[in-house]
């Protein structure tokens, strides 16, 4: 199907739905979930088969916890018609959809970002054609053909959600310039390809996640928090924890504990290199790493690790500009820094995101409130996530308050228009209604300027 006939059909349909109550709008978007929830183990051997990295069991965590999420996160959120009035102010506000929304979506989540997409464009009364990655292109299309006996039950137009079966990037970049709004969630070149569109877009920044861990936390509690961050998935979710930036006093028990429960750790400049030269050949990430194990990276790299290993951790003797592996690592791979103060954790993770991941994300582990606070004012980030997994609870969780999503803002830092979650409330515009304030009275000259 042409580009151009497939927005048509997403407009016709768009149009319908544009008329549906809160009610109607809400059955669609929790069947949206539910579908991927209930078919969430196919789903995710369907989503490692084809894209070739990650791991099985991990996605069907991620299927069903990002399904059960998002939709608690939406259920009960106004969307339509009158959202709030304040009689104090005189002031309505009104939903009103964008229309067709376009977004392309990567092979890291060929499953859950399609869904979530989906879920925030039609939750505001739009309809959405998604534009995969090539190497998820058999996970789209089969997410369609799931929606498609879904919409029939609810007697919904099947074009408020479509797919380009064929992908290539010029369909993408003809899709975002046909379209009402665009979301990119992928790499660099999409995100600019979206910004160049000449549409209203989303996009997301590179993660680069730096860890930092305080003197006042528990060390084995810690390690298991920062090891399941960095391995789910294979690491190639982009909130994963790439650093250990630890004490020095603290440093060499905490690398005890990581290696404890399941991590290699590599301090020798001669191996460390074979992983810098394995992982970064040129200075730019292997595409033979990306999403693979432990096992699969040391061999690379050329270097025997025990079996079962976890995840591996090097010790560079520098950090950010001065070093390829202050980069974002997608696979089981940290590096690990000591400071002597809190002050030189947060200029080393400053150093580290500057090289690549500003304006996304720390994970902290601490119990400090003014070193946490401390690092929240000074490093350029627009998500702070505190004693908790970065890359399960980063894009929102039921233990914080973060927007349930699978795109992550990353602000002006990361060439992005939001510096936070991408969430439903960014997909519908809003006409505010504006009535004469029932108290309103003209300060004097002298109560203004005072």
């Amino acid at each position: 199907m042409e580009i151009a006939d497939m927005v048509k059909k997403s407009r016709a349909a768009q149009e319908v739905i544009s008329a549906y109550s809160q009610e109607q709008i809400d059955t669609v978007v929790r069947m949206l979930a539910k579908v991927v929830y209930d078919n969430a183990e196919p789903l995710a051997k369907m989503a490692a088969e084809e894209s070739r990295m990650g791991v099985y069991e991990d996605k069907i965590i991620k299927n069903k916890g990002k399904a059960r999420i998002l939709w608690y996160g939406l259920k009960g959120k106004k969307s339509v018609g009158i959202l709030e009035y304040d009689e104090a102010a005189g002031l309505a506000l009104a939903a009103k959809p964008m229309g067709v929304i376009g977004a392309a979506t990567p092979c890291t989540n060929p499953i859950v970002t399609p869904m979530c997409n989906a879920m925030f464009a039609i939750k505001g009364g739009n309809s959405i054609i998604i534009a995969p990655h090539p190497r998820s292109k058999k996970c789209a299309k089969r997410l369609k053909e799931l929606y498609d006996v879904e919409f029939d039950k609810l007697g919904v137009p099947r074009d408020i959600f479509l797919v380009i079966e064929e992908p290539t990037i010029d369909l993408s970049t003809e899709l975002m310039k046909a379209v009402d709004v665009v979301i990119a969630t992928g790499g660099a070149a999409m995100v600019k390809s979206a910004y160049s569109s000449g549409k209203p877009s989303f996009g997301v920044g590179p993660g680069n996640v730096q860890g930092l861990i305080d003197d006042d936390v528990d060390m084995e509690e810690t390690a298991k928090k920062m090891i399941q961050s960095r391995i789910f998935d294979n690491g190639i979710i982009c909130s994963g924890t790439q650093t250990i930036i630890a004490s020095k006093k603290k440093y060499q028990a905490l690398i005890e504990t990581f290696v404890k429960n399941g991590c290699y750790y590599v301090d020798d400049p001669a191996r460390v290199d074979a992983f810098r030269r394995a992982i970064f050949p040129g200075g730019q990430i292997h595409k033979d790493s990306v999403g693979q194990s432990a096992a699969v990276i040391a061999k690379l790299a050329g270097v025997d690790i025990p079996a079962g290993t976890k995840a591996i951790i090097l010790k560079p003797e520098k950090y950010g500009k001065d070093d390829f592996l202050s980069r974002e690592k997608m696979c089981p791979l940290m590096t690990a820094y000591e400071y002597d103060t809190w002050e030189e954790a947060v200029e080393i993770a400053y150093a580290n995101l500057m090289v690549e991941g500003a304006g996304h994300s720390v994970d902290i582990q601490s119990n400090n409130k003014a070193h946490i606070e401390y690092a929240g004012l000074k490093l350029p980030v627009s998500r702070i996530l505190v004693n908790q997994v970065c890359t399960s609870m980063n894009g929102g969780a039921f233990q914080n308050s973060l927007s349930p999503t699978t795109t992550l803002g990353c602000g002006s830092w990361g060439n992005n228009s939001i510096s936070e979650n991408l969430s439903y409330y960014h997909l519908f515009n809003k006409s505010r209604i504006a009535y004469v304030k029932p108290s309103w009275n003209q300060p004097s000259d002298e109560e203004i300027f005072a």
